[in-house]
């Protein structure tokens, strides 16, 4: 039986004059509302704000922690099968034979940069401490915190986070809206990936649902990635001496500081989204790989090398060898002490972790399907989840390991585990190098810092835009962009006010758990259309 004509028509109304022209309108004010209720919300109720969240966010993890777990499990295997499957990996993301736009270079420095860089100067230091000093083995009683029996898990645990998992949520997204936006035609909206599954109904309503999920889900996801940085950002100015009022009491960012942070921020990203992706965002993704490759030798050369080079060998080895346990193992509070302990650990890290990537997804997916046309798939999985990941564990493994490594000697002294996590990296500096080429170090990693910032706000701006464009890439509407811009800014700083980064945390948890069902439809979706496209392929040469 053959397969019904695939549908390269998916019709989405837009204003045709006015303030919204070229809009949908059915998804712009929602998506608009929706935001800007959070946002009055937050500020004008804090204390309610936060009840509620932390209400919906406890309520999530009893009931949908093992869903998160198992559901970036469900995405590593999906990708994986689709680049290893002959007939569908060599399947090009493109109508035709059309070359792909970007170079190699560009196209991993954007899809890094926009997906997940700025978390390197922060997290690739932070966390492999935080493992260190405790992670599931410690809590079971297996390995010593602070130890060196420690190290090797700590690793293990990072690699996790930031591995194939986070990059598999982005591929998956990124594929699918690849595959129908150029081998369909289709508008490069999240709705156009599940035209195998509803049809021509995602024309309406339900349509706009979806492309409103994906909005909001990337508003959130960007919040979240921007409130880390913000606050690194803040810390790195104070550390590079513009003034004390940068910060606050307890050595966190003030709030003059934030709000200064997130206006620099901001308006240069804005501006970088209105020039569009082939002059500002692609500038500056070329530029973060080059600082990027600059700091990393830094680490190489003046870091603790040999520690840090074993631990990306000894680590991708844990890894890959528990991968299948850590990816399908949920604990669940059972009333004990050592398992009321996991039950928390794994909620404040792998799902917090898993709803992070899948709130990020629609922007980063958005923004990988946009630059990877003419892509095989092969090429696009293995390279949007392979590449990507290793230069993670290489910075885990390089300025994580160095950290690690002053702190098990003795030279730091506990100096980098107690201080704050946008600041460790500042702190780290200071013991490898004199003040005057410390205070050199600090520049660089805030410009690093700042562009990684700006690539991550502008591409989501742009992404943003697209899907209420009925999926228009252009930089069009320069007004759209700038509200965009402007409630992104505004909702991080509010959210960091009232609530610190936890508020953030919260409210991008709840945000990804509708987007995650999405995602699971959209792998259907492709595998679907893959199968149909393979039968009408084998009823036109019979």
């Amino acid at each position: 039986m053959s397969a019904k004509p695939a549908i390269t028509h998916l019709p989405i109304a837009t204003a045709d004059s006015g303030f919204y022209e070229g809009f949908s309108k059915g998804v712009t004010l929602p998506s608009k509302i929706i935001v800007a209720s959070l946002i009055v919300w937050a500020i004008a109720l804090p204390d309610q704000a936060n009840q509620v969240l932390n209400t919906l966010n406890a309520f999530i993890l009893a009931e949908f922690g093992a869903w998160y777990i198992w559901v970036v499990t469900f995405f590593i295997v999906i990708c994986f099968l689709l680049a290893l499957w002959p007939s569908a990996g060599k399947l090009l993301l493109a109508s035709d034979n059309e070359p792909p736009e970007f170079s190699n270079f560009s196209w991993f420095s954007m899809m890094f940069g926009a997906g997940i860089g700025v978390g390197m100067l922060t997290w690739a230091v932070a966390e492999p401490v935080y493992h260190f000093s405790n992670n599931p083995e410690v809590i079971m009683g297996l390995t010593t915190a602070g130890d060196a029996d420690n190290v090797r898990m700590a690793y293990k645990w990072s690699f996790l986070h930031w591995g194939l998992g986070a990059w598999a949520c982005y591929a998956v997204v990124g594929l699918a809206l690849a595959f129908f936006s150029y081998r369909r035609n289709l508008p490069l909206t999240a709705r156009s990936s599940l035209t195998p599954l509803f049809g021509r109904s995602l024309s309406g309503p339900a349509g706009h649902i979806v492309d409103i999920v994906a909005v909001v889900a990337t508003i959130l996801g960007i919040a979240q990635a921007l409130g880390f940085g913000v606050e690194q950002f803040v810390a790195g100015m104070y550390r590079i001496g513009l003034g004390e009022w940068l910060i606050n009491e307890a050595g966190t960012a003030s709030t003059l500081g934030i709000i200064f942070a997130i206006t620099v921020i901001m308006t240069a990203s804005t501006l970088s989204a209105i020039s569009g992706v082939g002059r500002g965002i692609k500038w500056l993704s070329n530029i973060n790989m080059g600082l990027s490759i600059f700091l990393l030798s830094f680490f190489l050369i003046m870091g603790a090398t040999w520690f840090g080079i074993s631990a990306f060998f000894y680590g991708i080895l844990d890894y890959l060898i528990a991968l299948p346990k850590m990816l399908i193992e949920v604990w669940p509070k059972d009333g004990t002490e050592v398992g009321d302990k996991l039950a928390k650990w794994q909620g404040d890290w792998s799902i917090f972790y898993w709803a992070w990537w899948v709130a990020f997804a629609p922007f980063v997916g958005v923004f990988l399907a946009r630059i990877s046309k003419g892509r095989s798939i092969r090429e696009f999985v293995l390279g949007a989840m392979i590449v990507p990941s290793i230069m993670c564990f290489i910075w885990f493994s390089l300025a994580g390991g160095t950290a690690i490594w002053l702190e098990l000697s003795g030279v730091a002294n506990g100096a980098i585990t107690s201080a704050p996590d946008g600041a460790k990296i500042f702190v780290m500096s200071d013991f490898l190098l004199s003040s005057t080429l410390g205070w050199l170090m600090a520049v660089i990693i805030v410009i690093l810092l700042m562009t990684y910032l700006v690539t991550s706000a502008d591409s989501a701006v742009l992404v943003v835009n697209t899907i209420n464009a009925a999926g228009d890439a252009g930089p069009k509407a320069k007004l759209h962009i700038i509200f965009w811009g402007t409630a992104i800014g505004v909702m991080v700083a509010a959210l960091l006010m009232v609530g610190g980064l936890n508020a953030i945390r919260t409210a991008m948890v709840i945000g990804a758990l509708p987007f995650s069902f999405v995602m699971a439809l959209m792998c259907l979706a492709v595998i679907k259309a893959i199968i149909n496209d393979a039968k009408r392929s084998t009823a036109i040469t019979r």
